[in-house]
């Protein structure tokens, strides 16, 4: 089994890429040159840090390796390796995508992601 990595977006840019066939990135992506993904250690702290309060988002789950050698893990927030992507996301390369809502205490409620 491919390892996953996961990027957490607007339902709507989701729903953009998927017309478009590929996936260039949000703002914040394209600001940065890269396309920041996050571990399945690291998605919970990622939608606190980035996304809190955000509803109508997509947790998208991506093959790592149908990325290639444009998959690079970088230090990021407090040393830890993260995910960037420094290309267009293939849509083949998505394993798959599902609702990320806001549960009663405000937090994201995430699917069971494989450790």
């Amino acid at each position: 089994m491919a390892e996953l990595i996961y990027k957490i977006c607007p339902r709507s840019l989701w729903q953009e890429a998927e017309v478009a066939g590929s996936f260039d990135g949000a703002p914040v992506d394209l600001a940065d040159g890269y396309i920041h993904f996050s571990t399945a250690q690291q998605a919970a702290e990622t939608a606190a840090k980035h996304f809190a309060g955000q509803d109508d988002l997509v947790l998208v789950a991506v093959k790592t390796d149908a990325l290639g050698s444009a998959l690079k893990y970088e230090v990021s927030r407090g040393g830890a390796l993260f995910p960037h992507l420094y290309a267009s996301l293939p849509l083949h390369a998505v394993s798959w995508v599902r609702p990320l809502p806001l549960g009663v205490d405000g937090t994201h409620v995430f699917p069971e992601l494989p450790a």
